[in-house]
């Protein structure tokens, strides 16, 4: 492995961890699931999801990525070379989520490039769908949003000029600067909603506990598919990263260091939503329940309503909150593109260079297809497929693979040598049995809530998406490395 492929230091690579768990979806996702799924009384369940699901996968992906330090398609022939396809069909299904996670930034770009001036109005709903993220009306599906092409593709530029770098020269010095920078913007932002008149209504409807929630199946599934959505378990990029490890590394101490940075970000996030949520409530007089939505109606419609009744103080806040948004998003969007990355350069010995510029110009046509006059519900489509349906049962198989065909024992020696926490009998007992069986069941879950209601184009574009991925899987698997 050369000194491009290694990160400079552990602090690093820390860093570089925690700007890859901590996303877009920490700040508009994860207030919305406490919320939907029984409020304080969600703690508990999430809580255990880390633990059982969350902390064990990561803790494996780490001692794999560390032991191995090869791409992940290499890992999975090592073991068995039939097994290289499903390695292959991973780290494609991650590559199309960085195509349509950049879109979503480039939404965020246009409102911090308005945010200054409030330049969406008094009517957000309508800047949403004409200038940033269109509707689900067919119709327009053959127009191009330009504010989003030409800001996701200035995005684009700026990343493949960071990636191209290498590793710890690129993505590890971006993370140094970014992750500070997103902890001290969201700090800001928050503890001055804390001072909000209004907030301890938000606070309050957030954490009012509904205990019967404990006893919805549902409300435990929403738990687990939140960690393994926050913590991006099995999805190539973790076990990627820590294939850059550096020798004499605390794998497990790591990882909780990781686990708990994650966590705290997140809950201290919701809390200064809810509190901007209560604020507007108090000053709108509309009750909680009809502010309170998930993902882009929160950030691009919602939020944008409030700092518009705020003030001065709007115009100082909005900038801060789509500056974060983008500094969570950029980081994490590294660690989505380097799976694919790291597995075709190590396949067919392309120099790094090369792979981030063939996988930009890939992107950018894909960022094309999804900054059409539909592109919020195209995005919404393909992320629901590719999450629900795709990684979600690859990561169960990985459990099997990894479990009963490796032998997870094997890791525990390279887990154990350096650090404080050490790993037993019970996390060979959660890798091999309880893993595979809780993954298979909240797939099964999400497969029939995907498919419930889809219509003929949902399912046209799943099959394309199908198609697409197992064809590139096969051929890839069928190629000879270069070094064969």
């Amino acid at each position: 492995m050369n000194q491009q492929s290694q990160w400079g230091s552990i602090f690093t690579f820390i860093l570089a961890m925690i700007g890859l768990t901590i996303g877009i979806g920490n700040i508009w996702r994860f207030s919305y699931v406490i919320y939907s799924n029984g409020g304080g009384s969600f703690f508990i369940p999430y809580v255990i999801a880390i633990l059982v699901m969350g902390i064990p996968f990561l803790i494996l992906e780490y001692g794999l990525g560390f032991s191995f330090k090869k791409s992940f398609s290499n890992l999975m022939h090592s073991i068995r070379p039939e097994f290289e396809i499903i390695a292959w069909m991973l780290v494609l299904f991650v590559f199309i989520v960085v195509t349509y996670y950049m879109v979503i930034l480039g939404w965020d770009f246009a409102y911090l490039l308005n945010s200054f001036t409030l330049g969406w109005g008094n009517d957000p709903s309508s800047f949403f769908t004409s200038y940033v993220g269109g509707s689900s009306n067919l119709a327009s599906a053959t127009t191009i949003i330009f504010p989003t092409l030409i800001c996701t593709l200035i995005l684009w530029v700026i990343f493949w000029a960071v990636s191209a770098k290498g590793v710890d020269k690129g993505i590890g010095r971006i993370s140094a600067v970014l992750i500070p920078l997103l902890f001290i913007i969201m700090i800001l932002i928050f503890v001055y909603a804390f001072t909000l008149p209004g907030f301890s209504i938000g606070i309050t409807t957030l954490l009012t506990p509904d205990w019967s929630a404990l006893l919805n199946v549902n409300v435990w599934l929403a738990a687990f598919g939140q960690t393994i959505f926050t913590l991006s378990i099995g999805q190539a990029m973790v076990y990627t990263y820590a294939s850059y490890l550096p020798k004499n590394s605390k794998l497990v101490d790591e990882v909780l260091l990781v686990v708990v940075a994650n966590t705290l970000y997140e809950i201290f996030t919701a809390f200064g939503v809810f509190s901007i949520l209560g604020y507007m409530s108090l000053t709108s007089s509309m009750p909680m329940n009809e502010l309170v939505s998930e993902g882009t109606g929160l950030i691009f419609i919602v939020f944008p309503q409030i700092f518009t009744t705020m003030g001065p103080i709007g115009h100082v806040l909005a900038p801060l909150l789509f500056i974060s948004i983008l500094f969570a998003g950029f980081t994490s969007s590294f660690a989505l593109f380097e799976p694919l990355l790291s597995s075709l350069c190590d396949k067919f010995g392309w120099s790094r260079k090369k792979g981030v510029t063939i996988l930009t110009v890939v992107a950018c046509i894909g960022t094309v297809i999804f900054s059409t006059g539909i592109s919020s519900y195209l995005v919404e489509i393909v992320d629901g497929f590719v999450n629900n349906f795709g990684i979600l049962i690859l990561i169960g198989i990985q459990a099997i693979i990894f479990g009963w065909f490796y032998g997870v024992e094997k890791v525990m020696p390279v887990l154990n040598e350096f650090s404080t926490f050490k790993v037993g009998k019970t996390w060979v007992f959660t890798i091999k049995y309880l893993l595979p069986i809780l993954l298979i069941v909240i797939w099964v879950f999400g497969v029939a809530t995907l498919f419930k209601d889809a219509n003929s184009l949902e399912i046209a574009v799943d099959i394309v998406i199908t198609i697409l991925v197992v064809g590139l899987s096969v051929l890839f698997t069928k190629l000879k490395p270069k070094n064969s």
